[in-house]
């Protein structure tokens, strides 16, 4: 807990990008730093809280009217609820017209922003901290002008951070923004990465069109994140201390992960955008192991044709499963994707939920393993409960961190090696995670890579260690801007 003897009790705004992968570990870390004497003010735009608010009165964690953290500050923690404009009406279709949407979050957003933060100041304590995604541009333009220590989030990944944060030696070398030519060998002049691949780098970076609204966006973030106060990250030391040791020479940034709820399975606080399915009794009546969850996330989509393959794959694995179909993984305008009288054809051994508490599933007993799009999130959260991977990237980091998991780590098998998805090839990827005896090697690589997050949150735990640096860094810049006023 940080001394307030010094200076005005710290006051953090936190600021999530408008993403569901990015909110949840933002709320972990608000209820982290709130139970460490934080004020915090916690800003979703309108459009994500409506959302959130209007899932979480269909999901057993009901809030109190549209307050997402009434249920915490029950329990003694100061976390103020407050939502932002982010220059469109609350139905507008952020997934459709995806371009439109990050456009303005790039270039005008900050205005928002700005009046926002204004008015907080007034409130009691005043501000003294932002900590905001690490995908914002305008962190310190605001910081400035308001006088705030600025304080950087990455929720993924410190490879990713790094391949980003390097983005101009890939240029320099001809794997990124190329006229002509890119170059296609590996990927070895990274300082703290070994060697990567092109097709393992996040999809924008692999794009041809370097001047899509997303590769913009990652150009300014990673120009500003140069110059923030402090820079922490949703990773453990032990997983990625090379490229960790190697940021480092350049920031303050700190691995503080994996920031989970406190409870993992239940929190006080709703983050789901999606109304969840209860598979409680579904699972408890299949034997131990014997159950693939499968999940592409809250963001990504794919087509009907894979979709489709996968399916088949499922049904020809014999494999028990349950499988996460949001309404719009192929399209906000189109819902029919399934082939017909599917349901019916697995009822007995499948489970198809729009959504599902994720945490609550892959921690059940019955769950084997977790076909997954590899989002961060994902990974973590599987790797907490022993589950490993078959793993199908769909964008951005997801190839990333797939390389993590299937080269580096160990824990997981790719489900396409190369070319299209081929029901044939998913029922075999299916039937050797859960049946093979191969896979009996990954299952006890990932439970020592558990014992390492476990021992990472521990008292003295490279996790709990950085998180104190991390407050000791927060409490000197405090006092010298104290002292400045």
């Amino acid at each position: 807990m940080m001394n307030q003897s010094t200076h005005q009790k710290p006051h953090a705004i936190l600021f999530p990008y408008p993403l569901q992968g990015h909110v949840i570990p933002f709320v972990n870390l608000a209820i982290k730093l709130a139970s460490n004497g934080f004020t915090i003010t916690f800003i979703n735009t309108q459009s994500i809280h409506q959302q959130i608010s209007k899932a979480g009165r269909s999901n057993i964690n009901d809030n109190e009217g549209n307050d997402l953290f009434s249920g915490a500050r029950k329990s003694g923690l100061d976390i103020r609820d407050v939502s932002i404009y982010d220059g469109f009406s609350v139905d507008f279709d952020r997934s459709l017209n995806h371009d439109e949407f990050f456009e303005a979050i790039l270039n005008d957003f900050v205005f928002h922003v700005d009046e926002v933060v204004g008015n907080l100041m007034l409130s009691n304590p005043s501000p003294n901290i932002l900590i905001a995604d690490t995908f914002y541009v305008w962190s310190s333009t605001i910081a400035k002008k308001y006088n705030l220590v600025n304080v950087s989030y990455w929720t993924e990944p410190a490879l990713v951070f790094s391949v980003y944060y390097h983005m101009d030696l890939l240029k320099q070398n001809g794997h990124y923004d190329c006229i002509e030519n890119k170059r296609v060998d590996i990927i070895d002049y990274i300082p703290g990465v070994k060697a990567i691949k092109p097709t393992d780098l996040p999809s924008y970076l692999q794009s041809d069109d370097t001047n899509m609204v997303v590769n913009r966006i990652i150009k300014r973030a990673f120009k500003e994140v140069k110059n923030v106060d402090v820079i922490i990250c949703n990773t453990v030391q032990e997983l990625e201390p090379e490229t960790i040791r190697a940021l480092q020479k350049y920031h303050s940034i700190y691995a503080i992960g994996p920031i989970f709820s406190p409870g993992f399975t239940s929190t006080f606080v709703s983050t789901s955008i999606w109304s969840e399915s209860d598979c409680t009794n579904w699972l408890d009546a299949k034997p131990h192991g014997s159950v693939l969850y499968v999940s592409f996330g809250s963001y990504a989509h794919t087509n009907k044709e894979t979709i489709v393959e996968i399916a088949r794959g499922l049904m020809a694995s014999e494999v028990n499963f349950i499988w996460v179909l949001r309404p719009d993984i192929v399209s906000s305008e189109e819902s029919d994707y399934l082939p017909i009288g599917y349901e019916d054809n697995i009822k007995d051994r499948g489970l198809i939920v729009p959504w599902c508490c994720q945490t609550a599933v892959i921690s059940h007993p019955a769950v084997g393993g977790f076909l997954t799009h590899c989002g961060w999130n994902s990974i973590m959260e599987s790797i907490w409960c022993s589950v490993p991977f078959i793993c199908f990237p769909l964008l951005t980091d997801q190839f990333t961190n797939r390389k993590l998991v299937v080269d580096d780590w160990k824990m997981g098998i790719n489900l396409r090696d190369e070319g299209s998805i081929s029901r044939d090839e998913v029922a075999e990827k299916v039937k050797f995670l859960m049946k093979g005896k191969e896979a009996e090697d990954m299952k006890q690589r990932i439970k020592k890579t558990k014992k390492e997050l476990e021992d990472g949150l521990a008292i003295n735990g490279s996790s709990q260690v950085n998180f104190t640096k991390f407050m000791g860094d927060l409490e000197s810049i405090l006092q010298l801007n104290h002292i400045a006023k």
